[in-house]
């Protein structure tokens, strides 16, 4: 009995078939053989593999519907690096998902990579099929594509294999993911951003390198990905949770966390996925044009992005149809819905519910909400120097002009909010110029918050160039300050990089860049009155809630954490940044909870994960807190989790010397000692106190209609 109906799906674009499938699907078998793929003896000394297996999944037909222009040469070696992968993916499954032995996995993905060498640089001999597959594809693949995309395939593979280690962990901890942990970790160990490097190859359209890390093309590419896994997810969940034991999928984690019945979470699951491509085409259609006017990108630029984007399309609509065919996944009597000539409707009518649900905000109901059910096992440590702060902070933003009746500042609303309890809590150990510093920036970072949701949104084209104008602030040769926001910001970042070397200014000055893309993001949202995709939400939080860019005053400040080369390149370790991103999660949730009735029924934004809940899921906000609160207990976990379980293996793994162990775990201190004063300031700050709310701001008014779209969750009968 199959364990749900798979759902209608979101398929805006029709597939379409290379006409050189045949050619791709005998070479490709030939290839597979000839490396050893074929009849290789798992540990339980049965063949992982064999002729009419391969023959069976189809990736020949994956390949011919997910890059239907490539020529049969391209198309051959495309599919034989699909064979590989999965290969891989099985082989590995087989060897030590199985077996738990993670110190082997760990050495053999350690030596995987030495196969990605660059052209004329030597290499291991092969001695496995993983090993051969990877070297042979490889070597007949970079010698055409640039240093740059070398360098991002290389990446993607890395983190499709290493973070193998993220499943097999779970697998024998019998544990299943936060939703949150899940979407993040998934992205990087599913492959589908390994995939989209594989776009540029097929396509023969390399992304621009100055264009790769921009916000519209990264979206492109998580949206691609996100989209890609939780199609797999609804396709494979028989297999991998039913026959082979696997945790990592989306269907389950929903189950899980929000206590559902197997149907409705896959229902769930489409739903996410729908957004993820909506989200997809938004991003195509509205931010990368506006990318390529604001960075006067070329023709051949601009040729190469649409080709690219193209090729992610192309690579979704024919996955799509890949998953109805193939015997790897659970598709036996689907209903592939019509097709021919006026059929296009039937295949974006699951599509229409998600759109409008984005343009059609839930009700706002009046009155406070209160957050219960937050868990905080640390302790909270207050600053020495606070008092001291707290006598500087109003002088100082009087000078710079915060002090601004149009973004609803006043002395009292300043001393009312108490930052400079938030930055002593959040930094018991700074000494007192650092303190006053930090409290500085706590403090224009919100009044530019403010700032836009008072003024800015009411002129969103002045607003966007007032952001776009602060980054001419942080150059030698900075213009006149002419607001406020600029005079604030030309402020501290003379006394911040003053104390730097050049890198440190790098990296502040990278930090900023990035929080205020991510403030216009929010302002383009709230001017075209689009709620977020929950999944972007989350990750453009990350960046506005002012995390990254307190972790950079952190490191500014903590030399042996930011210069030592070794912890240089541990940064970006799967570890640190799983405990970097729980912890940001932790306090971003806990703003959306206690700000939600100043942001909702004051201020009438739109971005609050509390919000966005009540929308996406069609529940109530009491149900929606609920959720919020639970979400944001399980990254605390996770971030325990880590370090209780994975830091020492980690170290291990690593062969870490003792001063990198302990400058990692002073910093797994500090993380704790954030969210424990982030979540207590929030509790006392009279920032969000309903009363100054009543007197500074008018009544709003209520009584929108609810979107067409109710979940399963607005019925308690439908949960377990």
């Amino acid at each position: 009995m199959k364990p749900f109906t798979l759902p209608d799906f979101y398929t805006p674009h029709p597939a379409r078939l290379n006409p050189h499938h045949d050619y791709a699907r005998v070479h490709a078998a030939a290839w597979a053989e000839r490396l050893g793929m074929l009849g290789e003896l798992g540990v339980d000394g049965k063949p992982i593999w064999d002729a009419e297996k391969l023959d069976r999944m189809g990736y020949a037909l994956l390949c011919a519907y997910t890059h239907p222009d490539c020529d049969a040469e391209t198309l051959a070696l495309l599919t034989e690096w699909y064979i590989w992968v999965f290969y891989f993916d099985d082989w590995f499954l087989a060897e030590y998902k199985h077996t738990g032995n993670r110190a082997e996995a760990t050495r053999y993905l350690a030596r995987l990579e030495e196969f990605m060498a660059e052209p004329g640089c030597p290499a291991p001999q092969p001695g496995n099929a993983s090993e051969a597959g990877l070297a042979d594809c490889w070597a007949r693949t970079v010698t055409a594509m640039s240093p740059d995309w070398r360098r991002r395939m290389r990446r993607s593979t890395h983190n499709l294999m290493v973070e193998s280690l993220w499943e097999l962990d779970n697998i024998a901890r019998d544990r299943v993911a936060n939703p949150v942990e899940y979407i993040e970790m998934r992205r990087r160990v599913g492959g589908a951003p390994w995939s989209a490097a594989l776009v540029e190859f097929a396509c023969g359209a390399e992304v621009p390198d100055r264009f790769a890390e921009e916000r519209p093309l990264r979206v492109l590419c998580e949206t691609f990905s996100d989209a890609v896994h939780l199609r797999n997810d609804l396709f494979s969940y028989e297999r991998e949770v039913r026959v082979e034991g696997e945790n990592a999928n989306m269907v389950l984690v929903l189950e899980r966390f929000l206590g559902l019945p197997t149907q409705a979470a896959a229902e769930l699951t489409n739903d996410v996925l729908t957004s993820r491509l909506k989200q997809f085409e938004d991003t195509a259609l509205a931010e990368v044009p506006q990318l390529f006017a604001e960075r006067a990108a070329t023709p051949a630029e601009q040729y190469a992005v649409a080709r690219y984007t193209q090729g992610l399309q192309d690579w979704q609509s024919g996955g799509h149809e890949w998953h109805l065919r193939s015997s790897r996944y659970m598709n036996s009597g689907v209903d592939r819905g019509p097709t021919g000539l006026g059929t296009a409707a039937a295949r974006l009518a699951p599509g229409l519910r998600v759109q409008v649900n984005q343009h059609v905000p839930p009700p706002r109901v009046a009155g406070p909400l209160p957050v219960r059910g937050l868990v905080m096992p640390y302790r909270v440590t207050v600053n020495p120097h606070v008092d001291l702060a707290r006598a500087d902070l109003p002088e100082w933003a009087a000078s710079v002009g915060l002090l601004d009746a149009r973004a609803g500042w006043t002395a009292e609303s300043l001393a009312a909010a108490d930052f400079p309890a938030l930055m002593a809590m959040l930094d018991p150990a700074a000494d007192a110029a650092n303190l006053v510093l930090r409290s500085r920036w706590c403090t224009w970072g919100t009044y530019a918050d403010d700032l836009a949701t008072r003024v800015f949104r009411a002129d969103p084209v002045g607003g966007r160039d007032q952001l776009r104008r602060l980054p001419l602030q942080l150059t030698d040769f900075a213009p006149a300050p002419s607001s406020p926001l600029e005079l604030g910001l030309a402020a501290l970042w003379a006394d911040t990089s003053a104390e730097c070397d050049e890198r440190g200014r790098n990296l502040l000055r990278t930090t900023l860049i990035e929080l205020f893309e991510g403030w216009i993001t929010v302002l383009d949202n709230e001017t075209r009155r689009r709620l977020p995709d929950p999944v972007d939400y989350l990750e453009l939080r990350r960046v506005t809630s002012g995390g990254p860019l307190f972790g950079a005053l952190d490191a500014l400040h903590s030399p042996e954490f930011a210069t030592d080369p070794r912890m240089v390149e541990l940064a970006d370790a799967s570890i640190i940044r799983q405990l970097q991103h729980s912890a940001q999660d932790f306090a971003g949730l806990v703003n959306d909870l206690y700000s939600y009735q100043r942001e909702i029924e004051y201020d009438e934004e739109l971005h609050n994960l509390v919000y966005l809940a009540q929308s996406f899921l069609g529940c109530s906000r009491e149900q929606a807190a609920a959720i919020v609160v639970d979400l944001a207990n399980e990254r605390l976990a996770q971030f325990e989790l880590v370090v209780r379980d994975q830091l020492p293996g980690f170290f291990a793994d690593h062969a870490l010397p003792e001063q990198v162990r302990a400058a990692i775990l002073d910093h797994v201190e500090r993380l704790r000692g954030q969210m424990a004063g982030n979540l207590y300031w929030h509790s006392m700050t009279g920032r969000y106190s309903e009363a100054p709310l009543r007197a500074s701001r008018p009544r709003p008014a209520f009584g929108r209609p609810l979107g067409p779209f109710v979940s399963v969750l607005a019925d308690p009968a439908a949960r377990r």
